[in-house]
């Protein structure tokens, strides 16, 4: 029998002025216990998705909460029955979910969170615009009831899709995206954009198909993950769904 295997999705945004030192420690920490998978860092905070046995990933939720930094953070968890990463790699990249737009910083200013007992009320109001923050192939493969597909093949084209929907419309917006990440950033430049009124799910679709049973789900079609698994379904389970990776 295959031992039981954990991963874990996590982000926050916070400075960060020891990213090498911190990326030193955690390869470290995690060659150590067999954990493989990738963790972003940079000055505006880390974002991971890792996978190991259960006991190494309750000792790497301990290892970062202990950081007075991370002592907050929430991890979105899911399993299966084998690791779906090849290696471990831990970057230092410039931003940590690239829109590469300057001086847009959710450490200063983001849109409302939304918890997933609540985001079913919020999208199925009339005169809210729902729009999925992901690219097209995560859209291909499972999105929100009525969920506008902004057809981009990268998060760095979303001001565009913004710029071209909207153009001096500000109407209400509620977004998401698979852990929430994307959506913290795409708040952030919608609010400097103008836009009065934008909310995000809270944890994102994995928060989402955690919380909320399969019955009361809006959710269609399963979850595109970025790791060997490819998809997750509602109950966070691997998914049979057929993905374009390239």
């Amino acid at each position: 029998m295959s031992q039981a295997v954990d991963i874990i999705a996590f982000y926050k945004f916070i400075t960060l002025t020891d990213t090498v030192a911190l990326r030193d420690r955690l390869f470290a920490f995690c060659d150590l216990h067999a954990i493989r998978g990738t963790i972003l860092l940079s000055e505006e905070g880390i974002n991971g998705t890792v996978a190991g046995s259960r006991a190494a990933i309750d000792a790497l939720q301990a290892e970062l909460r202990a950081d007075a930094r991370f002592a907050d953070l929430q991890f979105k968890t899911s399993s299966a029955d084998f690791i779906p990463f090849q290696r471990l790699k831990i970057r230092l990249k410039r931003e940590i979910v690239a829109l590469g737009v300057h001086d847009i910083d959710p450490r200063e200013q983001v849109g409302v969170y939304v918890p997933p007992g609540e985001w079913n009320t919020l999208i199925t109001q009339p005169d809210v615009v729902v729009i999925d923050t992901r690219n097209e192939y995560e859209y291909a493969v499972g999105s929100f009831t009525g969920a506008e597909n902004p057809h981009t093949e990268s998060f760095r084209q979303f001001p565009d899709y913004v710029t071209r929907r909207f153009g001096t419309d500000r109407p209400k917006v509620a977004m998401f995206c698979t852990g929430g990440i994307r959506c913290e950033k795409a708040t952030a430049f919608m609010l400097a954009q103008g836009f009065s009124e934008v909310y995000h799910l809270k944890g994102g679709i994995l928060n989402y198909l955690e919380t909320v049973s399969a019955e009361n789900s809006l959710w269609q079609g399963e979850c595109f993950v970025f790791d060997d698994r490819r998809t997750v379904d509602h109950q966070l389970q691997p998914g049979t769904a057929l993905t374009h990776t390239d």
